[in-house]
């Protein structure tokens, strides 16, 4: 004879499991996604996600603005603050990519009005970008700081560009701040952001925003200029590591 107790145990497991699915599916969209998106990468049905959503708005740990679902106040307090990766794990895997993808691998956030690199890995056959000028005050004039700034909004990026102005820093530059706005207002979010000798001549360099949890992240990779034509496939691969990464749920939602 099966008793309440013996059923009960499995079904409130199963439920866990289920909503840690969503939330882990959650924090891989920055800018959030609708139940039908979340339903499909947890591998749940409709209405059983659906159910969770709910439940997980309702307790404080998601919140839903604009048909999408993002990580609420709950959430964000079990680690004391927005999600963001765990150094440990950045340094360790940057330098497992950039041996994978034979290129630099850098990792920088926008944190506190500021961009701050977080880490970067190189080979002594591939070496990085040397900081010939503050990586922190030309945001314009390279993939990350590009890639990060167009996460912001408005007036967050004149924020930014009033305390960090517009300067060419090679003849590839962009020459003024309202050039540069226009070209993070046509940004696509989808495509990387390209960097073609603006920072540092003789290098090319792309990056993509990475969603861990509110922290606004990017990710890049850099290669001589002759080799610029494997500088996309570069990044496409750059971006199928993280991915992965983020859905082993490596990355910690705490700070």
């Amino acid at each position: 004879m099966t008793t309440a107790s013996s059923t009960a145990v499995p079904t409130l497991i199963g439920s866990v499991q289920r909503a840690l699915r969503l939330m882990e599916a959650v924090g891989t969209h920055r800018d959030g996604a609708p139940a039908k998106q979340l339903a499909r990468e947890a591998g749940l049905p409709l209405p059983t996600a659906y159910h969770l959503l709910r439940t997980l708005t309702h307790e404080g740990y998601l919140r839903r603005e604009n048909g999408v679902f993002l990580f609420g106040a709950a959430a964000e307090r079990l680690g004391g603050g927005p999600a963001t990766p765990r150094p440990g794990v950045i340094v360790d895997s940057l330098a497992h990519w950039a041996d994978v993808i034979g290129a630099p691998v850098y990792c920088a956030l926008y944190k506190d009005g500021e961009i701050e690199m977080i880490a970067v890995a190189d080979t002594p056959a591939a070496p990085a970008v040397h900081e010939w000028a503050s990586f922190r005050e030309t945001g314009h004039a390279h993939a990350l700081g590009q890639c990060l700034l167009g996460q912001l909004d408005e007036r967050a990026r004149e924020d930014h560009l009033d305390r960090h102005p517009v300067r060419p820093l090679t003849r590839y530059s962009v020459s003024d701040r309202q050039t540069f706005l226009k070209r993070l207002r046509l940004m696509k979010r989808t495509e990387p952001v390209v960097e073609r000798q603006e920072y540092a001549m003789g290098t090319v360099c792309a990056a993509i925003p990475i969603t861990v949890g509110s922290a606004v992240a990017a990710m890049a990779v850099s290669l001589p200029l002759h080799q610029e034509e494997r500088l996309l496939a570069a990044v496409e691969q750059l971006r199928c590591e993280v991915t992965s990464l983020l859905r082993s749920f490596v990355f910690s939602i705490s700070i």
